[in-house]
């Protein structure tokens, strides 16, 4: 069920995410608490974090308690011409002696325009199932490295002006331009131009120009298209600044954010990088969404794990009862008690006595 507000626990939230990726075809996918440290230790430049938790296994193999689900993933996906394989996942995944909930789901396998599109799609869906306030950056990392491919810049160059694009640094970058004009024109553009996709869009089309600027270009206003034609562009905002590692991300980058949380809560985006480096031809695209960070939200809606208690002192009529639960049902939590239970927060009371209801 959906509500105006933020779910009120993270096991709701996943209930509706789970639900809502099975609806578009995807299943359910399950790892192990520990995978091989190799597997971490290959693709260690594709981690959040190079904080790893190891262990001897039974027979001497050092294992790692899980800090990532997409490799394993992509490790096992299939790379059949014409095969794509949708999976969702709701994992406790560990990084910096932390454990943190993640939802999420990858497609993986020989990927059309549609499954980046259907990706994106569901990337908006999930913010607006766990808010209606929310907004969704989009980026696409192979039109930034398509305009610092041409740019002539060098590789440690290259990585500043990453960096000043991540911080929206225009100074800094226009700097690292060394009074090439033609470049800076299309640098400024990614870092100033960012807010409705078709305004955005008409901007970029006006300075970038050379083969591979165009063709990510078209690919961008393709998927603005079909944004706007399931009526989910409102949301949307493109902005450059989102997306800084040319070595993981090669297409569509996106982070998500809801009102309060100053983190963004979703972040995925087109990863075919990192099946390459695995030796393998499929191509990836994926989110994740860090349900822990609800807990942000502050005391207003977390405080609450019941949104009614009904109490009564057993005079009232059961039928009563059963029609009031019924009730307070349709607009969230409900328990029926003779007691105040113990360890529990609701936000409303019901109360009856003697077989009334008291005001």
């Amino acid at each position: 069920m959906m509500t105006d507000g933020i779910w009120k626990s993270e096991e709701r939230a996943q209930f509706a995410l789970r639900s809502l990726y099975h609806r578009y075809g995807y299943a359910p996918y399950k790892m192990s608490h520990f995978e091989e440290y190799d597997l971490y230790v290959r693709n260690k430049d594709f981690l959040v974090s190079d904080q790893i938790i190891t262990f001897s296994g039974a027979g001497g193999q050092l294992l790692a308690l899980k800090p990532d689900v997409t490799l394993s993933i992509v490790k096992n996906a299939p790379q059949t011409p014409g095969v794509v394989q949708k999976v969702y996942y709701s994992e406790n995944v560990y990084r910096d002696y932390r454990e943190i909930m993640q939802t999420g789901l990858e497609c993986v396998g020989d990927l059309g325009e549609y499954e980046m599109a259907e990706v994106v799609l569901l990337a908006v869906k999930s913010l607006a199932l766990l808010d209606g306030r929310y907004v969704l950056n989009l980026s696409h990392m192979g039109l930034i490295a398509a305009v610092l491919n041409g740019s002539g810049l060098t590789g440690q160059v290259k990585r500043q002006a990453m960096d000043c694009l991540r911080r929206k640094n225009a100074h800094e970058l226009k700097n690292l331009c060394g009074g090439q004009e033609e470049i800076w024109k299309k640098l400024e553009a990614l870092v100033s131009c960012r807010g409705s996709g078709r305004e955005v869009l008409g901007q970029l089309s006006r300075v970038l120009t050379a083969d591979a600027e165009r063709q990510a270009l078209a690919e961008l206003e393709s998927l603005w298209g079909i944004l706007e034609g399931a009526d989910q562009a409102d949301h949307v905002r493109l902005d450059f600044s989102v997306g800084s590692d040319l070595r993981y991300y090669s297409g569509v980058v996106f982070r998500g954010y809801l009102e309060g949380i100053p983190a963004s809560i979703l972040s995925g985006g087109q990863y075919d990088k990192l099946p390459q480096k695995m030796g393998r031809k499929s191509r990836a695209i994926g989110f994740a969404i860090y349900l822990d960070l609800l807990q942000e939200r502050g005391q207003d809606d977390s405080a609450y794990d019941l949104d009614t208690l009904i109490l009564h002192d057993g005079s009232v009529d059961t039928g009563v009862l059963a029609r009031a639960a019924e009730e307070a049902a349709k607009e969230g939590s409900v328990l029926v008690s003779r007691t105040e239970p113990q360890g529990r927060n609701w936000k409303k009371l019901v109360r009856y006595e003697k077989g009334e209801l008291v005001p």
